[in-house]
């Protein structure tokens, strides 16, 4: 399953990883068309999230990791923070005030790449950016 994002003046196409993260996926796709806004990580590196507070997915940790690589989307499904996505937009180590965290990998940026950083950078200077995940 192909998804579009938009996020801020980008677009870009992510493929789901329901082998990996079948969970994970099925809700997340439940959500769709999801509008929010990302705002840069405080803690974790070179990436951008989006805060859900206290929202219970109800969903385990599953092809959790702490380093997602660039243009990777992890859901951490809360406990020991809020429940947050994040996209790595360069190194990360996915954390909080509580320490290191690991988080559900369950989506991949495959097109439009070569804009992450301009995305990242365009966050963490000019504040939150729209994002929009859609079904292609």
């Amino acid at each position: 399953m192909t998804i579009r994002i938009t996020a801020g003046p980008y677009s870009f196409e992510a493929v789901l990883l329901p082998d990996a993260a079948p969970k994970t996926c099925a809700r997340f796709l439940a959500l769709l068309p999801y509008k929010e806004r990302i705002i840069h990580v405080r803690w974790s590196g070179e990436g951008c999230w989006i805060p859900l507070g206290e929202t219970d997915f109800g969903l385990p940790f599953e092809n959790a990791t702490s380093f997602p690589a660039p243009g990777d989307f992890i859901l951490y499904p809360g406990g020991f923070s809020e429940t947050e996505i994040l996209l790595a937009y360069g190194g990360v180590r996915f954390a909080s005030k509580m320490g290191q965290l690991a988080g559900n990998h369950f989506m991949t940026i495959t097109k439009g790449r070569e804009n992450l950083v301009a995305l990242g950078k365009k966050t963490l200077w000019d504040g939150a950016q729209d994002i929009l995940f859609e079904k292609i």
